[in-house]
């Protein structure tokens, strides 16, 4: 299990990176699209992928919104079906 740090900054990369693609992730869990284990699962997912340092400096250089998330996204499924509308 990861631990705390580790939680915390890919929490902030996922929002982040929703953020980024016009997602507010609080509004989707309030209209149903996503609950808490869904943006845990995300977050989990998140710490798997061994590019957090480039994720970083992809997000610092974007310009919003974005319409992909970067190249390789653990989460980019999660993501399109958020921006269509689906639920997760």
């Amino acid at each position: 299990m990861p631990d705390n740090a580790t939680l915390k900054r890919h929490a902030d990369l996922v929002d982040r990176m929703a953020q980024a693609l016009g997602l507010d992730l609080e509004e989707e869990m309030m209209r149903g699209r996503l609950d808490t284990d869904g943006i845990g699962d995300a977050v989990l997912s998140c710490t798997g992928c061994t590019h957090a340092g480039a994720c970083e400096e992809w997000l610092q250089k974007q310009a919003v919104p974005v319409a992909e998330p970067m190249e390789g996204c653990r989460n980019a499924d999660l993501f399109a079906r958020l921006t269509q509308g689906r639920c997760a």
